[in-house]
């Protein structure tokens, strides 16, 4: 049973060596720099649209006439469209190649981005979200694939950890400019700002990104898609990634989607363009999701999950004073704890998958943003039957299970060690 199949090794100590001939991407080398910038915009476009509606919820919801579980729906649509999407959307990228699914999906995106702003409903709103998040399911994947065909397998965590710091970037950015630009000029001008932000990190991306030198086309046949993707799902450390996927991210969705109604309600009562701007704690996400391959490489990978977990944990806690501090201080702890796990889960996928990468990226990516889905939608309706408390139960919970998967998926790299100890070299 090799190392990939029981969880036994971790993601630096399973790449293997590679020849001086490589002709793959490392650090340092021909079109490295130009492949993560182009990355990193494209993470950036794809978060800032994703979760655009995110930190305006209260203000939509005064507008519509709508309690904080309705309008959450602009968010719960976006991510729920990703979720369904993003499986097609890796086999089209087995198909015809990662950059040009890419770069469709932001095309498209970007456009319903442009159109966003003038939603005549709240209905309307939800249908066009929904619509940019299935046309946004082709990056994620599709960008992890890319990755891990083009870039060398040990710069590969480094890699994608940019990746996801682009998303945090996009999270923040989208978030803190639509808080000051809806407080002077409405919601409608702020998602319009960041379609049109977005527009530029597409076409940056487009005339950046490399042209692959590793890609093979796959088949669309529904047969091969139907069994690799039954490769990958009876795969047990695939199954725990994405569970734990999944789980981080209802934490996530869940906190930053009731957090703008939290500090404009009592006792805090800030205004609009000062909620965006606490999101500028996504910057901690952009460091520890960077990082996260050095934390791998200290306490292995069920070591960071842990860590992650138990931050992550420790943040929630803290959110529940009456403190703006020590809410900050929970938020900065809740941020940087989910991006590592992000970070470190993501990337296993990508290492244990030996064949259809797209598809068990886009599993893993399917299941991740069902998590945000539940938890924008789980998180407001706690939030409006016990106030901030109900939400942070929810994400305690997530977390119960984050570590309660990792210590089975643990206790199953020992059964497998002893019976295999030569998979551990």
């Amino acid at each position: 049973m090799s190392p990939a199949s029981t969880g036994a090794s971790t993601i630096v100590g399973a790449a293997s060596s590679v020849p001086a001939s490589d002709s793959r991407m490392a650090p340092g080398g021909p079109g490295y720099r130009r492949m993560s910038f182009a990355l990193f915009l494209a993470g950036v476009a794809t978060f800032a649209l994703l979760y655009s509606t995110q930190a305006l919820l209260p203000l939509i919801s005064g507008e519509f006439g709508v309690a904080a579980s309705e309008a959450s729906w602009t968010v719960a649509a976006a991510t729920g469209g990703l979720a369904l999407f993003v499986l097609p959307m890796s086999a089209l990228s087995e198909r015809f190649g990662r950059r040009t699914v890419m770069t469709g999906s932001l095309a498209v995106a970007v456009t319903i981005g442009l159109l966003v702003p003038f939603a005549p409903s709240l209905t309307w709103l939800v249908v066009l979200r929904a619509v940019q998040g299935a046309a946004l399911a082709g990056l994620p994947a599709s960008a992890t694939a890319y990755l891990a065909e083009e870039v060398r397998p040990k710069a590969l965590i480094t890699a994608i950890g940019l990746f996801v710091a682009g998303n945090s970037v996009g999270g923040m950015s989208g978030r803190v400019i639509t808080g000051w630009v809806a407080q002077e000029w409405g919601w409608r001008v702020a998602v319009g700002v960041i379609g049109a932000l977005a527009v530029a990190c597409a076409v940056a991306f487009r005339l950046l990104l490399p042209a692959p030198k590793h890609f093979v086309a796959g088949s669309l046949k529904p047969r091969v898609l139907a069994r690799t993707v039954r490769d990958h799902l009876s795969d047990p450390l695939l199954r725990r990634l994405y569970a734990i996927g999944a789980l981080f991210m209802t934490v996530f969705g869940g906190v930053y989607t009731v957090i703008g109604y939290r500090l404009t309600e009592a006792p805090f009562g800030l205004p609009q363009g000062i909620v965006g701007s606490i999101f500028l704690v996504y910057l901690v996400g952009t460091v520890s999701a960077s990082t996260a391959g050095r934390l791998v490489g200290r306490l292995g990978r069920r070591g960071a999950l842990y860590a992650a977990g138990g931050t992550t944990a420790a943040g929630l806690l803290l959110s529940l004073a009456d403190s703006l501090p020590l809410v900050l201080l929970g938020l900065v702890l809740i941020t940087g704890g989910f991006f590592a796990g992000h970070a470190v889960a993501s990337s296993a996928v990508s290492k244990a998958a030996t064949h259809g990468r797209a598809q068990a990226s886009a599993l893993y990516q399917s299941a991740y943003y069902i998590g945000s889905s539940a938890g924008s939608t789980v998180g407001a309706i706690a939030f409006h039957a016990g106030g901030w408390a109900g939400t942070v139960g929810v994400g305690v919970l997530a977390v119960a299970g984050v570590v309660t998967i990792t210590v089975f998926g643990s206790r199953a790299a020992r059964v497998a060690a002893r019976r295999t100890p030569v998979a551990l070299h």
